[in-house]
């Protein structure tokens, strides 16, 4: 009887501390999915559905052509003012002659014991403020006042592992939330393209484009832009524009309803170890300028080929890509300082940042809706004179229309239509050297005739098509 009562009161001893601990660890992950609850409370209200209509070429039951069809697409977006200023990508608005956007229901406008069925939010109309298609982003204006809105993060201070969330409507489920980690930063998708990611495995579906992508802080660390998938749907592998190009892009459209992009006259190129050795450079990593163009700010400012960058304003210059994205998101007119040794000396230059001469908003600001529009085109547009030719790349004439921007309405092209800096040259073979001769090219059109246009595009001759509505 001994031996028995030792042994039970030895098992109730030894399972005592583990209940303990067992509750705990139930208490601890209450308090984890309690935050989870709290953070998605906090984030929801600032995330919009927003709807966009437009027009699209479309078949007949018997394959007839020339038929015009409405298209409405959905995406996601986020509030960032409380002024209705509201941050989307550009694919989900493109070419829209409409755009709407859903509020999120507010949780003080629902009665005492209401149902977990929430009604839909409110639908309001909103401007398109500007494009931004190199990196995706759109900046859209609701009308509405006093709206939830979320904070900018730091997506430099993003590290692999780290929680984040992912809102928006996926396959138009309103109000959905997603969890998961960074799998990686600063993700380039295309070699030498100046935009990167931050790679996510928080599930993203179609609809999710333009959500927000949030620390566990509940700050803005993201626009959900991307899948990459075999099947269509999530697997893991989910891009969002880093939040610092966000906010530039977001700030610059905001203010002027286009994106000026800089450089300082340079080309970076990572050092590897035999560029290192064949160069004689003072490491084996890093970054060297292998070309200083003339006259440029860099040149101007005294840097030379060879000189190995070891920082860009105070931050260590790992790779040329690295370089190339920091520089990326400066605004025009600021000043970056490049800290650079070349032979065992170690000066530091201070660069003007200028605008790059390839922008595709670097008309923008000599055209207005009032005189520059070519409703049938859907652009702004300008004639061709001496003193733009050094923004055109590549001319094989000296004469035609510059496309200036796409308008907001959309226009059916066959392809992807016009863009900024294309030069129009014919109109069904007849040349047009002026708008003024545009425009009489395009009056004699009737609706449903083709209009086929020659276009330069950065020294290359192509045609665009397009049916006249």
């Amino acid at each position: 009887m001994k031996t028995g009562a030792a042994f039970t009161l030895m098992i109730a001893t030894w399972t005592l501390p583990a209940v303990g601990a067992q509750r705990d660890a139930l208490d601890r992950l209450r308090e984890v999915s309690g935050a989870f609850e709290a953070l998605a409370e906090r984030v929801n209200p600032a995330v919009v559905q927003v709807f966009s209509t437009a027009y699209v070429p479309g078949q007949g039951l018997v394959g007839s052509t020339g038929l015009i069809l409405n298209q409405r697409s959905m995406g996601s977006g986020v509030i960032l003012d409380p002024d209705g200023y509201i941050v989307t990508n550009a694919h989900v608005v493109a070419g829209a002659r409409r755009v709407q956007v859903m509020l999120a229901t507010k949780a003080d406008d629902l009665p005492d014991g209401a149902s977990i069925l929430q009604p839909r939010g409110k639908l309001i109309g909103a401007q398109l403020v500007g494009i931004d298609r190199e990196t995706d982003l759109a900046v859209l204006k609701a009308n509405e006042t006093g709206l939830p809105f979320l904070e900018f993060g730091d997506s430099d201070e993003l590290r692999p592992g780290q929680l984040v969330f992912a809102f928006g409507s996926p396959l138009g489920l309103e109000n959905s939330v997603s969890t998961g980690v960074v799998s990686a930063t600063a993700r380039q998708l295309r070699p030498e393209d100046p935009m990167i990611y931050v790679q996510t495995d928080a599930p993203i579906n179609p609809g999710n484009s333009g959500g927000p992508l949030v620390d566990a802080r509940g700050l803005l660390v993201g626009i959900n832009t991307l899948i990459l998938s075999q099947s269509g749907g999530s697997e893991g592998l989910g891009f969002a524009a880093p939040s610092n190009i966000v906010r530039n892009v977001y700030d610059q459209i905001r203010k002027t309803g286009r994106v000026r992009r800089g450089e300082i006259g340079v080309r970076a190129q990572t050092i590897s170890p035999a560029l290192a050795r064949g160069l004689d450079l003072p490491r084996e990593w890093g970054v060297v300028l292998s070309d200083v163009y003339p006259g440029g700010p860099a040149d101007q400012a005294g840097l030379r080929i060879g000189d190995v960058v070891l920082a860009l304003d105070g931050k260590t210059m790992e790779n040329g890509r690295q370089f190339q994205v920091n520089l990326y998101r400066r605004a025009v007119g600021e000043t970056a300082v490049l800290q650079v040794q070349r032979g065992a000396e170690i000066s530091e230059y201070a660069v003007r940042i200028v605008e790059r001469p390839d922008d595709p908003d670097r008309f923008r600001d000599m055209v207005s809706p009032d005189t520059n529009l070519v409703e049938e085109l859907g652009i702004l547009a300008i004639d061709y004179s001496p003193a733009i030719a050094s923004k055109l790349l590549g001319l094989r004439k000296r004469s035609g229309v510059v496309v200036a921007a796409r308008s907001v309405e959309g226009v059916n092209y066959e392809a992807e239509g016009l863009l900024p800096g294309d030069v129009i040259h014919a109109v069904n073979r007849l040349p047009v050297a002026s708008m003024s001769e545009l425009r009489a090219s395009l009056v004699r059109l009737r609706s449903g005739d083709p209009i086929v246009l020659q276009v330069n595009r950065r020294g290359e001759l192509r045609y665009v098509s397009v049916i006249v509505e």
